[in-house]
Parts: structure tokens; sequence; C-alpha cells
């Protein structure tokens, strides 16, 4: 029995989602106005674009342009799982400009990328945005899966030099006022720089995305908090925890222990 599933990821980025199990479904010659990304993780399909087709199984990706006909289905009775991940040009087009000097979206140039490497990004991130509701590493996650396909299949004429980004008065932003909600768009306008660019050169610096350096430093007040004997309650929203439970998830995953049993037991 098929089962479909539609999701989206809303706010600076609009990005909606797909996932198809066990369907045998056809599809007409059709267009999206977005970018449009698909794979299978099970089974094959006929891939038609842009007058050209082909077969598909695991490990390639259909990138589509905006406004080109295409249709992707079963051969023959076949069924297939599958994903599709529709983005906004526009957003694109401001990911896009953080790597080159571009005032407008650039097509990409493969319809079927074949790289082992970037198909299992793909799905990595296919199922977290299916599964979590924590938007801004969604959105991460988004953002470098997006990077590393255009970087791959985009010819830009003009390439951009980045403005350098003050790594250390960052960090120091990223550590303070930590009961209060920091947007990425707040970042970069702050650092007066592409917020996707400062995604990119912050955990090129780093190792990670801003939203999980703040992560870290929330824990780390929580620590000194708790050790005050401050109840675990009390903590979670003097550190920027929408709850007690938001903070023993994260508080658990970090250290192995509740924030009750680390302040128990804390000598």
């Amino acid at each position: 029995m098929s089962k479909e599933q539609f999701f989206s990821l809303s706010g600076p980025t609009f990005a909606e989602g797909r996932r198809s199990t066990n369907s045998g479904r056809h599809y007409k010659l059709h267009m999206h106005r977005t970018f449009s990304i698909g794979a299978v993780d099970c089974g094959e399909v006929l891939y038609q674009v842009a007058g050209q087709e082909a077969r598909l199984g695991p490990g390639t990706l259909a990138l589509i342009n905006p406004d080109t006909l295409h249709s992707c289905n079963p051969v023959g009775h076949e069924k297939r799982n599958y994903y599709m991940l529709y983005l906004d040009v526009n957003w694109c087009r401001q990911v896009q400009t953080s790597i080159w000097q571009s005032k407008k979206f650039i097509q990409v140039k493969e319809t079927a990328l074949d790289n082992e490497r970037i198909y299992r990004q793909y799905i990595e991130t296919m199922e977290l945005l299916a599964k979590s509701n924590k938007q801004p590493v969604r959105e991460a996650r988004l953002t470098e899966l997006v990077q590393t396909i255009f970087l791959r299949t985009c010819e830009p004429t003009i390439s951009l030099s980045d403005p350098p980004l003050q790594i250390e008065r960052l960090k120091q932003q990223l550590g303070s006022n930590l009961a209060h909600h920091l947007t990425l768009e707040q970042l970069a306008a702050t650092h007066r720089i592409n917020p996707y660019t400062l995604l990119r050169q912050f955990k090129a610096a780093t190792g990670i995305t801003p939203h999980a350096f703040r992560l870290n430093c929330r824990i780390d007040l929580a620590k000194k908090i708790l050790r005050a004997g401050i109840e675990p309650s009390v903590a979670a929203l003097e550190c920027g925890f929408f709850d007690q439970s938001h903070l023993h998830r994260h508080f658990k995953a970090m250290t192995t222990v509740t924030p009750k049993e680390y302040q128990v037991n804390f000598t």
C-alpha cells in the first residue's frame, strides 16, 4: 500500500518536501516554479527532463531547474520509494549570492547528479526535514546541501570574494544573552554579511554551525546555574530553552546525564 508524507520549512526559507513510499503512480509531463531535487532510495524510475530521458536508481539525484517540463515514473509495473524537495527560487538565489557575485538565479548544468556522497547527504537531510522541528538545525543542514549541489553543478562567470567574518566577535555574541532567541538573519544584519556566507564561514572556522555553538553555550550556562542549586525548570528558562523537557533532552544528549542527576551528583 502506498504512503504519502508532505512537510515544509518556512520562515526566511521556503522548502516543501515529499516522501512517497511503495508508489506506482505515473505523472504527466509537468513543471514547478521552484528549483526541485528528487531521488529514489528503492526501485528505478524513467526520468524525462528538458527533452532528455534516463533511468535513475539509488545513488543519483534528479535536478530540475524552475519552469522545466519533466516527469519521473516507475519502470514498468515496479513501485518505488522517493523523496522530492521544492525550493523557493529567491532563497536559492540568496544562497548562490553567498558563493558568487550573482544577481539572478544560476541554473544547474546537470539534470542527473551521480555522486554517492552528495546523494547520501540529500537522503540524510530529507530524513531530518521530515522528522525534526528544530528550525535552525533544519535550515543549516538544508543550506549546506544546496551549497554543495550548486558548487558542483553551476558554472558562474564571476566568483565572489567574501567579506571577512570576525569569528571571535561572533562567538561573543552567540555566547551572550542566552535567554533570548537569536536568528541567523539577526546575526547577519549585525555583521553586515549574507546569512549563508556567515553560516559557511563560521562552520569552516569552528567546525559547527552558529546554532550548535550557541546551544553548547546554553548547556555550559545551565551547568553553572545547576551547580548553584537552582531548580532545572528555572535554569531552563534562564538559558533560553522552551521548558524543562527541552533542557533535559539537550543536556542529556551532551553530557549523558539529566540536569537533576548532574545537580545531585556534583561535588
